[in-house]
């Protein structure tokens, strides 16, 4: 997570353009117990800009697995390709949820490095998508 200074207005532009939820895991905020975290999509590490179009809500799971990574190794293919945009593509065309509604498939080269890289499936939103399936929460619409 970035320390460079954000201002007010855009935190909030960004965040109700990001629907008030994860650009990856699509967990919304009030599912959370911590605030979601303002995401710079290339880092800032890496020279990207704390500007609108560089940055989208992730939640702190995610946030946290992806840290600095752009890219990763698709596991099907083998090829380096980049993570994610949530602010340039359409979740819908790289991921679907499992038939159970708990976990993320990656249906494209991105969304399969995606999926490993940001730790998609990790057991602590599995075992929280359960419940939420159970209480009719889950799975979201994108």
């Amino acid at each position: 997570m970035s320390r460079t200074h954000i201002p007010k207005s855009l935190r909030e532009k960004v965040a109700a353009e990001a629907g008030q939820r994860c650009g990856y895991c699509l967990t919304p905020q009030l599912f959370t117990a911590t605030p979601m975290h303002m995401e710079h999509i290339v880092p800032v590490s890496a020279g990207g800009p704390s500007s609108k179009d560089n940055l989208w809500l992730a939640c702190p799971l995610c946030n946290g697995h992806k840290g600095t990574q752009t890219d990763g190794t698709d596991p099907a293919t083998r090829d380096r390709v980049p993570l994610f945009n949530p602010r340039r593509q359409s979740w819908s065309e790289h991921f679907r949820w499992s038939e159970d509604g708990t976990q993320v498939i990656g249906l494209t080269p991105v969304g399969r490095v995606t999926v490993v890289v940001v730790q998609l499936n990790n057991e602590h939103l599995v075992r929280a998508r359960r419940r939420w399936v159970a209480a009719g929460w889950h799975p979201p619409k994108e």
